[in-house]
């Protein structure tokens, strides 16, 4: 059996003085998913004592990120907590699964790992996406003297009020006329925010406002303070042969999706291919220096 990172972490709290992390990568997943998480444990998420090492050893937390089920204890809950025991790879969070309450997952995500690890960021990626690990801790450590940095793949998209319409957010009014964009926000596929940050979010989780949408809910949230936005697109490549291109280029992918999907387009199916052709040598996360 293995400890989950909530259980391995509270069970030092009291005996040991809190370490140092570089960077905590929450990947956020659903009851639903487990194909979805099986294909990313197969591919760039290491496994067992390799994911030990790489938290041990360069600071790195990976864990997937889930809540509990409406009914509390129910089979969706016993399906994850058997899954939790042959690969002890969850944060499990006080919070209820639905689609539409992401905003508040977030919250919940975001003030449980800064209490369990004290890193320097904080990222929350979804199931669907690859990540070549090494290019990521790069392209954070770019930025690792900033006090308080937002990085991700910005955008300011249409403002959709029309019921019904997909990313419809009911609270439309507030950002202007009708046909306005948003504000600029990190697309949610992944993003990262530095400590200071996490904390601001832990700190005042009660009284910040959750949109329809959990990215525009978090920018909503980074908008009034003294952030610096960081625009990277290393970090939403697509996916072949867009990140095999840029890889002969001499850039290496961040992380990959296919837009029109927000995510990989079957990813299950080609989450593999993917990260064959357009991942990391498998040494490269032990040769970087952060």
């Amino acid at each position: 059996m293995h400890d989950s990172p909530m259980s391995r972490n509270m069970k030092n709290v009291e005996t040991n003085v809190k370490r140092k992390y570089f960077m905590v990568v929450g990947i956020n997943t659903a009851f639903s998913s487990r194909k979805r998480r099986e294909s990313v444990r197969a591919t760039w998420m290491p496994q067992g004592e390799k994911r030990m090492k790489l938290e041990e050893e360069k600071g790195i937390v990976i864990c997937f990120v889930i809540g509990r089920s409406s009914t509390s204890g129910g089979i969706l809950d016993k399906e994850i907590d058997a899954e939790e025991m042959l690969h002890g790879d969850f944060l499990r969070l006080d919070h209820v699964e639905a689609y539409l309450e992401l905003s508040g997952k977030t919250k919940t995500y975001f003030s449980t790992a800064v209490a369990l690890w004290d890193a320097e960021f904080y990222i929350k990626v979804d199931d669907d996406i690859h990540v070549n690990l090494a290019m990521l801790g790069t392209t954070l450590a770019r930025h690792r003297m900033k006090p308080r940095v937002y990085i991700g793949c910005m955008k300011s998209g249409l403002v959709h009020a029309r019921k019904g319409m997909k990313y419809h957010e009911p609270e439309y009014w507030k950002f202007g006329e009708m046909g306005n964009k948003y504000f600029l926000h990190a697309t949610g596929q992944l993003y990262a925010i530095s400590k200071d940050l996490a904390m601001y979010i832990s700190t005042n989780q009660p009284i910040l406002h959750k949109y329809a949408n959990e990215d525009v809910s978090l920018g909503t949230w980074l908008i009034g303070l003294d952030v610096e936005h960081v625009d990277d697109r290393s970090l939403c490549c697509g996916t072949p042969p867009d990140c095999e291109w840029k890889i002969r280029a001499g850039n290496i992918c961040a992380a990959s999706f296919d837009r029109k999907c927000n995510g990989i387009c079957k990813s299950v199916e080609r989450i593999m291919d993917v990260h064959q052709r357009c991942g990391e040598d498998k040494n490269a996360i032990w040769s970087a220096s952060f």
